[in-house]
């Protein structure tokens, strides 16, 4: 039972603070905090590494045997954790694979809860640089009375950027990573990035369909996050810049109407070649998700509406007539001039889902 780890610590010698996203066979499970790096001896140790389960728990998984896993940096850590593990662990460098080897682990551990000697609280206020992980009460009150919901779909309600899976799959994932990183900040205008994107890939309708064939990986704890809000009365919307082919099926997982998907739609013609993208969807344009919140505001008459997302297109939709709250998802990918702006900053669904009353 292995994975690999990547290391994210700071320069060589330096004590910092760190947060990171561990991922258990392609699904974040928790975090950890706190990293000294001891480079006279080749070796980082933990001074007091503190996991935190996505669900208050490890999912299933059993501690024993763990020797390795895979991280990835998310540089904070949200304030409301609902538990803390603090084992001792010691790690050599090699590279960026480091072997672990756990002194003193709970065996045969089932749970998370079995551990209960080791938990502890965190002080999170030392370790993360942002002030809006704990909601405001007004906050609250919007997010509670809020009519409707909308979530991005790409590193929110999913684990995985979309079109970056679908790049990777037909070939051309490295430069298409590229473009959507400097889509998602903000720094070039998204139809020249959706549109370069697709170029890149230049996928066939076959392409596409056997893609499809791959069941899609959902963030932790979203499923439930969806069933409270439904349970609410709230309606629930995906606004994406990715593509309905791939997200309809989420949808279908989630329970959420196709009608309430508002995406991009891939072309192809009579013989299943490429042949471009519907630039009548307004996702497919700069500013396309606010356009879709005002829309779908206007059209049903909502008098509070929520955005959920990570990046700088779900940001804009925090706008008069479309998103009254902007809450920032940075439980996969975290970017912080996004979430430095956001009304909410959140690493877990659960703590959207316990805040709902």
């Amino acid at each position: 039972m292995s994975e690999s780890l990547k290391l994210v610590a700071g320069d060589n010698g330096e004590r910092r603070r760190e947060a990171a996203t561990l991922v258990w066979n392609g699904t974040p499970i928790h975090r950890i905090l706190k990293l000294t790096v001891l480079p006279e001896m080749g070796v980082v140790k933990s001074d007091c590494w503190m996991l935190s389960s996505g669900d208050g728990g490890f999912g299933g998984v059993s501690m024993e045997g763990l020797m390795s896993f895979q991280a990835n940096s998310v540089h904070a850590l949200s304030r409301r954790q609902s538990s803390v593990l603090v084992p001792t662990f010691s790690r050599k460098i090699s590279n960026t694979r480091v072997s672990v080897q756990p002194i003193g682990m709970v065996r045969n551990s089932k749970s998370f809860n079995s551990v209960v000697a080791s938990v502890q609280p965190i002080e999170a206020s030392a370790v993360t640089p942002f002030d809006n992980t704990l909601p405001s009460k007004e906050v609250l009150d919007v997010w509670n009375n809020a009519n409707a919901v909308c979530f991005d779909v790409d590193s929110t309600v999913c684990i995985d950027e979309g079109i970056d899976e679908f790049a990777e799959f037909c070939g051309a994932g490295k430069a298409v990573a590229q473009w959507t990183a400097r889509a998602m900040n903000g720094s070039v205008p998204f139809e020249e990035a959706l549109a370069a994107r697709l170029s890149l890939i230049n996928p066939s309708l076959s392409q596409l369909q056997d893609f499809l064939k791959r069941p899609p990986r959902l963030s932790p704890g979203i499923d439930l996050l969806v069933k409270k809000l439904k349970d609410n009365n709230k309606d629930v919307y995906l606004v994406s810049g990715g593509f309905r082919q791939m997200i309809n099926p989420v949808a279908s997982i989630l329970g959420i109407p196709l009608e309430n998907i508002f995406a991009n739609q891939i072309l192809f013609g009579s013989n299943g070649e490429y042949a471009g993208f519907d630039k009548n969807e307004p996702t497919s344009r700069r500013g396309g998700k606010a356009t879709a919140v005002q829309q779908i505001r206007k059209a049903h008459g909502y008098k509070s509406l929520v955005m959920i997302g990570d990046g700088a297109t779900d940001l804009e939709a925090r706008m008069p007539g479309g998103a009254d709250l902007f809450i920032c998802y940075g439980g996969i990918q975290l970017r912080e001039s996004v979430a430095a702006k956001a009304d909410w900053l959140v690493f877990n669904f659960k703590d959207l889902i316990n805040s709902l009353v």
